[in-house]
């Protein structure tokens, strides 16, 4: 029993079942001292320059931190991954397959779920009592998410961290729901933020910029609502283990994702959208079918490198704003 590296959101409940340990090298790469040099070593083994950055990221993240075993979304997920862990995997990286079917088909999900469970020694059973005891967790970062955009008392950096880290709970869920404990009981003391602030929408991926949502507070404005992280933290309450990564909008098509987006910005009352897409990749695309379909305005913004957001960048977020008010 050891880690096991993951690219995105999978049925963690598995791997916990199985006394594993989920290391979602998303995380690690971003949260390293310094994520650029990463992407620059993934270049010098040979990757190239017009490749998703988070790619370069993973690659160089996982041969740092050591990653053996890696399970790889090959279907719900960017398709980089397949020839990311083609080369990790003839450097002697043992890869788990795990594939989101593209209509939802239940059947097929839950062949795909227990194909993984099976693979890993353990048992449905295990898993969902696995579920019972992750869901506990989910439903006090969903505690945070409504402090931050009914109470105003949460950060939206915060916020954000925390459904971020529901992917793999930091690889330690005990240590993981003590720290939102903490995190709440904070919150709870905190006067609620008096400024009149612009309510925004943060759609896509979690940025490659480090300093976004300081920038956007710093403006007077301040995202409460946070799309793809929000379904890292499994919002959606059931008790079924299928059903659960059936609601779980991310894997697949954009209209499913258009749902939750309209439910929740009418809910939070929004003023407005930033979609955020990643240099060279495929979600960039639907980005035309947002705009045509959401009836809000969208900034589109693009990032390449892990760093702070540059002077255009900026300027951009400023004129937004601007307009909006």
């Amino acid at each position: 029993m050891g880690r096991i590296g993951i690219t995105t959101t999978v049925p963690v409940e598995a791997l916990f079942a199985a006394c594993e340990t989920p290391v979602d090298v998303n995380n690690v790469f971003i949260t390293a001292r310094d994520p650029a040099k990463l992407v620059e070593q993934a270049e010098l083994a040979g990757f190239p320059h017009n490749l998703c950055a988070w790619t370069k990221g993973i690659y160089a993240a996982a041969v740092e931190a050591g990653i053996e075993r890696l399970l790889v979304v090959t279907q719900g997920d960017c398709s980089n991954t397949h020839a990311l862990t083609e080369v990790l995997r003839e450097q002697g990286v043992e890869i788990i397959p795990f594939a989101y079917p593209y209509d939802r088909d239940r059947e097929l999900l839950e062949l795909s779920i227990g194909k993984l469970i099976t693979h890993l020694g353990t048992t449905w059973e295990a898993a969902i009592e696995q579920k019972r005891r992750l869901d506990g967790i989910r439903a006090k970062v969903r505690m945070i998410d409504e402090m931050t955009w009914r109470e105003g008392v949460v950060s939206s950096k915060e916020n954000h961290y925390f459904q971020v880290c529901c992917s793999d709970f930091n690889g330690d869920p005990t240590t993981f729901e003590t720290e939102v404990d903490r995190l709440l009981e904070q919150a709870s003391q905190r006067a609620a933020d008096s400024r009149q602030r612009v309510r925004l929408g943060y759609l896509g991926v979690p940025p490659i910029f480090t300093d976004l949502h300081e920038f956007l507070e710093g403006l007077g404005a301040r995202v409460v609502y946070h799309e793809v992280a929000r379904q890292f933290a499994m919002p959606y309450e059931t008790d079924d283990l299928v059903e659960q990564y059936q609601c779980y909008t991310y894997p697949y098509d954009v209209f499913a994702r258009i749902g939750d987006i309209e439910a929740e910005a009418k809910r939070r009352d929004l003023a407005a959208l930033i979609h955020y897409t990643q240099s060279f990749c495929f979600h960039q695309i639907e980005d035309m079918i947002l705009r045509r379909r959401l009836r809000l305005p969208i900034l589109t913004l693009e990032g390449d490198r892990p760093g702070p957001l540059d002077a255009r960048t900026k300027l951009r977020i400023e004129s937004f704003l601007e307009m909006l008010s």
